[in-house]
């Protein structure tokens, strides 16, 4: 999400107008598009899951959820402190739910929103897409743990997993090659073109932020922050998959769930919506689930998981922004 001139020092600017009307519109236009997957499915059948799962089976998956938002929210807090940024735990709360109100927009563009917001904490957008960035590499290295878990039972995903875990390894090389990546950009700014190199450079800074983030403990401490909060959305799949009356093995849930969220982050698309859904009702079908029932669970869950974090993160984006304190740095005050 791109913000220019002199919007980029008034957060709530992009929040009014035609522009929220516009990213409003998109959430709707989402929504209504769901609305129809549940009804391919058949609104009956999904009706009829939610009725069988209950209020008591719906809060529990909602509580596992929030399970989830809160852990990475800690590891973010984590990523902001590494990068020198304290800030005041209410705020930073409010600017991290209101990422997941536009998580449906392409490419997980709109959770970029916190930079805007961040940048009025003295966070610089470099240091804000580089936590960003540092947040959604742990995620996927989390996931391929998730889908690992359950490769046994699914041989031609093997391939898949490998080549991705590959280029993640290259990718944490990469992050640690601080001397290499500062002569490339310095390369650039003399040898490109003025955009071009600013481009580079700015690309460049990003990386070398992100390498803070990544050091050896903090990757494990990420890694197992994220396979908690990951695995606790994987229990919510499978606790609503018993009330459904299947009998899925645990490591199958997580698998299933894990992979299907993979795709849907492979895809690119908006929430990873249609991707994410078709991959699970198909592993679903796979394991002689039947297609109404599959369908039913696969829409609760996303409600439950990806609809519900939409739905605070626009409540997050409508509150007010809290004046108090002043941006801190990790290790002492300082100003914006």
């Amino acid at each position: 999400m791109t913000i220019s001139g002199h919007d980029q020092h008034k957060p709530h600017a992009v929040l009014s107008g035609w522009r929220f009307r516009a990213l409003l519109l998109i959430v709707l236009l989402s929504a209504l598009g769901y609305l129809a997957f549940s009804l391919w499915g058949g609104w009956r059948e999904v009706v009829a899951a939610i009725v069988r799962v209950g209020f008591i089976g719906i809060a529990i998956a909602l509580t596992l959820s929030l399970v989830n938002y809160g852990l990475r929210f800690v590891r973010w807090q984590k990523y902001l402190a590494l990068l020198g940024h304290r800030i005041h735990t209410p705020e930073s709360l409010r600017i991290y739910i209101a990422g997941f109100g536009l998580t449906i927009l392409p490419g997980k563009a709109g959770e970029t929103i916190r930079s805007v917001f961040l940048k009025q904490h003295g966070v610089s957008y470099p240091e804000s897409l580089a936590a960003f960035f540092s947040e959604h590499f742990a995620n996927l290295i989390v996931m391929l743990l998730l889908v690992a878990v359950g490769l046994w039972i699914y041989p031609q995903a093997q391939m898949l997993v490998v080549i991705l875990a590959a280029m993640i390894l290259a990718v944490l090389v990469v992050l640690q090659q601080t001397r290499w990546l500062q002569a490339l950009e310095s390369f650039a700014e003399k040898r490109l073109s003025a955009r071009m190199g600013r481009l580079v450079s700015h690309a460049i800074e990003i990386v070398l932020h992100s390498g803070r983030c990544f050091s050896l403990t903090m990757l494990l401490y990420g890694i197992v922050l994220g396979f908690v909060a990951w695995g606790a959305e994987g229990m919510a799949f499978y606790y609503v998959m018993r009330l459904l009356g299947s009998d899925l093995p645990l490591q199958v849930a997580l698998f299933i769930y894990a992979f299907s969220m993979l795709i849907g982050a492979l895809s690119f698309l908006p929430g990873g919506l249609g991707g994410a859904e078709a991959t699970m009702v198909a592993l679903l079908m796979l394991n002689h689930v039947a297609q109404p029932q599959a369908v039913a669970a696969t829409v609760l869950i996303r409600l439950a998981t990806l609809w519900f974090a939409v739905a605070l993160g626009i409540f997050a984006l409508l509150l007010p922004e809290r004046k108090e304190g002043r941006p801190q740095q990790a290790g002492g005050d300082s100003s914006p």
